[in-house]
């Protein structure tokens, strides 16, 4: 598989280091300096994963992530952000970002990330789909083929960041996981330990999900541990 990597930044130096760096590593690489024409070029072209900076002319980074969820995007994107900006890191993963990088920083950081988000993409498209992929969490159904989530026969759009987690919280709903064990699942060795990025991705579910009728929501926070799945009342 040749991915596709779509780096969006008005910085022509920063866009062109990434992009040679990517082409080295066998990428197809394609860059925009505004944020208006990154949504069209994202449209048409529908790249695997994205590199977006926050600060664009046009359309900001958030509103073309925004723009591109609510079109249904599954695309991986990883937001490009300032060393002291905490809101900016934390807004863009509950816009749906799957991950982030402070600038300034080593290109083959970023190079990691975009590694472990393909490699993601080629291990889950190769999934068969059987019935019996089939895994329930209280209400909620996960195939885990198609990688959709169903309540009452309705699909619920999830990013492929937010199903991972609810596929590794409802394959194993005894254990309690810690950020950094979800982080390692999902996103693999080039995980960060960040305890804001997994508390925003699950905050995203929740707020996706609302409550289970008789339940308080999906996902249980274990205080000073981590997360499990919300177990059936008794």
């Amino acid at each position: 598989m040749t991915a596709t990597v779509l780096v969006v930044d008005d910085e022509p130096h920063i866009a062109e280091v990434l992009r040679a760096y990517l082409l080295r590593d066998g990428y197809d690489v394609r860059t925009s300096g505004d944020g208006n024409d990154a949504l069209a070029l994202a449209r048409a072209e529908h790249p695997d994963v994205l590199i977006l900076d926050v600060m664009l002319p046009g359309m900001s980074g958030f509103d073309l992530l925004r723009t591109l969820r609510a079109e249904g995007s599954r695309a991986a994107v990883i937001m490009l952000t300032a060393r002291d900006d905490l809101v900016d890191r934390v807004a863009g993963l509950e816009l749906g970002a799957d991950d982030y990088v402070v600038k300034p920083f080593e290109p083959r950081e970023v190079v990691a990330r975009v590694g472990a988000m393909v490699r993601r993409i080629e291990r889950l498209g190769g999934l068969p789909s059987p019935a019996s992929e089939q895994v329930a969490l209280l209400d909620l159904q996960l195939d885990l083929g198609s990688r959709e989530a169903r309540r009452s026969g309705e699909p619920i759009a999830l990013t492929r960041t937010e199903f991972d987690l609810l596929a590794a919280l409802a394959e194993q709903p005894g254990r309690v996981w810690t950020r950094e064990q979800l982080g390692q699942r999902i996103f693999g060795e080039a995980f960060e330990a960040y305890d804001r990025t997994i508390d925003s991705h699950v905050k995203n579910v929740r707020r996706k999900l609302g409550g289970p009728a008789g339940a308080s929501g999906y996902v249980e926070t274990v205080r000073g541990i981590g997360y499990r799945a919300a177990r059936p009342a008794s």
